[in-house]
């Protein structure tokens, strides 16, 4: 089983980042399961900060749930080399239960495919008696086909003139048969074995395991003709010569279809629906084979163990959730519209931060927090917070939030600054940087909005911040999808924000929402710091009346 997924939403703050790492870590602890801390984008410069501070690695970036091949159970079935004979090729066919078998080069990549109904085709199709020699069979195949022994000649020789014919008559009868080069099979007779010699044949196959004179094999030593002894009887040998054939003569070589592991299964689908085949080969990022998989195991798939932290809503999820199976949500804020197809743990309280509840949980479940575990979740609780100036903010939290310092070792005012510091950097970011550190799409009646939020410690940075943005938000409505952006310049020291906004209505919906008189593009908004508690909710009133 793959592990469960653990992940906050797009665009992640410090709080949905670390919640996912601990809330990963605590689970883990709990049942002994595998549980995989996961992130939706990018991390900030506050969230950089965190992670380096406490030696965490990020935690990996993943772009889409849709499953993807790597998600589907196929077959690892080995591949052969074009060289390998129709026999060991069905033989190993045979063994392993399939129908199709990739030829591989060296270096593992797809050569071509074999299938049952290619090597049927070519026993059913009445082959000459040059089929052997057109394939340049090796003497080494036929000899492994026959059973037998080579005892004139070198096995990695191929037989590539002539044809084959069974000497069963006398050899003044088979003088107008045998010419240079063929392939004859015959009995112990040492006069037809002479004969083929003296004809040139390029090899000779000696039935049911008769012995061969020490002056025959000198003979044919000198004549440069290959001389083979089998087991078999004659009928056989005939039978199964054509076998030795290498599966490279007949294997089906363009308009191979293939998928690598990270094609989507709904693309996937598409193709192979409308092809009559079976089984169709998965390719790694190298484009090296990995197994073959069937139409059968595309509609046969684990999907993704899944637990959301700190958002449930479908907007602020990563790409594919819905072809996810959320198994969990840890959040706290307003509960949306994440569906699920089975009853879920769903965690939500009215809470100043997700870490404060994971943190709650630990000590419910009786599992020790750990230091770094304590400054991860500290760092969120005083991020989502705002160093406790935040209106979201609850007794609760703070008195986490200390309790935590306390077992990180950390001075939580001093470290507090230096991580807001740290977040603050905004002048060399790009205004399409600093729209999307941290952004969430909501949508009210038939309204689609844009808030996003940076913070700083510095009124003369949030200044340049919004030189830049104002252009930039009038430039980017028009492909965002969006019928208004806003934008959240708040300052944490002075515990004020200024709203930047654009789009049909904005200014209207401003005015109504804070019952001010902003200006053509921005208002300034005092003791205002939390996007969720103090300027969503009036948004979404004030455009429901529209």
């Amino acid at each position: 089983m793959k592990p469960t997924i653990v992940i906050g939403h797009k665009n992640p703050d410090t709080d949905s980042i670390c919640s996912a790492i601990c809330y990963a870590d605590l689970k883990h602890k709990i049942t002994g399961e595998e549980y995989l801390p996961c992130r939706a984008g990018e991390l900030n410069s506050e969230t950089a900060f965190v992670l380096e501070h406490f030696g965490i690695d990020p935690p990996s970036l993943i772009e889409s749930l849709e499953p993807t091949i790597a998600d589907v159970q196929y077959r690892e079935i080995e591949g052969i080399s074009s060289t390998v004979s129709l026999r060991n090729a069905w033989e190993h066919m045979r063994d392993n239960e399939v129908q199709t078998v990739p030829i591989l080069t060296k270096k593992g990549k797809i050569k071509g495919i074999l299938t049952l109904g290619d090597q049927a085709r070519f026993y059913m199709e009445d082959q000459d008696a040059s089929s052997l020699s057109k394939a340049k069979t090796s003497y080494k195949s036929i000899t492994e086909t026959l059973q037998g022994e080579i005892v004139v000649g070198d096995e990695d020789e191929h037989f590539s003139k002539g044809k084959v014919i069974i000497a069963a008559a006398n050899p003044d009868v088979m003088d107008d048969h045998i010419a240079e080069h063929d392939m004859v099979i015959l009995s112990n007779r040492s006069d037809s074995q002479l004969f083929a010699i003296e004809k040139k044949a390029g090899c000779i196959i000696v039935c049911l395991g008769a012995e061969i004179s020490n002056s025959i094999r000198k003979l044919a030593e000198e004549a440069g003709c290959v001389m083979i002894t089998s087991p078999l009887d004659t009928y056989t040998v005939s039978k199964r010569i054509n076998q030795a054939v290498p599966v490279g003569h007949i294997m089906k070589k363009d308009s191979i279809i293939t998928f690598n592991l990270d094609e989507p299964v709904a693309d996937v689908r598409a193709t192979v629906s409308k092809k009559r085949i079976r089984y169709f080969p998965v390719l790694d990022a190298d484009d090296r084979y990995v197994g073959m998989i069937s139409q059968r195991n595309l509609l046969d798939f684990e999907r993704r163990r899944v637990i959301l932290v700190d958002h449930n809503e479908k907007s602020q999820a990563v790409e594919g959730i819905r072809s996810a199976e959320v198994i969990e949500v840890i959040d706290h804020h307003r509960i949306d519209s994440v569906e699920t197809m089975n009853p879920i743990y769903f965690r939500n309280q009215p809470l100043g931060c997700t870490a404060t509840i994971i943190a709650m949980m630990y000590r419910e479940n009786s599992v020790e927090i750990e230091p770094v575990i304590a400054g991860l979740l500290c760092s969120a609780i005083i991020s989502d917070t705002l160093m406790f100036r935040s209106p979201t903010c609850t007794l609760s939290d703070e008195s986490m939030a200390r309790m935590l310092a306390q077992t990180a070792g950390i001075n939580i005012e001093e470290y507090a600054m230096a991580m807001f510091n740290a977040g603050s950097k905004l002048k060399k970011k790009s205004a399409d940087e600093l729209f999307h550190i941290d952004l969430k799409s909501f949508k009210a009646e038939r309204h689609h909005l844009m808030v996003s939020q940076v913070t700083s410690v510095s009124s003369k940075e949030l200044e340049k911040v919004k030189e830049k943005m104002l252009p930039y938000l009038e430039s980017y409505l028009e492909n965002s999808g969006a019928d208004m952006l806003f934008m959240m310049l708040t300052n944490i020291i002075d515990e004020t924000t200024e709203l930047l906004f654009t789009g049909q209505n904005a200014k209207t919906v401003v005015s109504q929402a804070f019952d001010c008189e902003p200006d053509l593009h921005s208002v300034i908004l005092d003791g205002v710091v939390s996007r969720k508690k103090q300027v969503l909710g009036p948004l979404i009133e004030a455009i429901e009346t529209l």
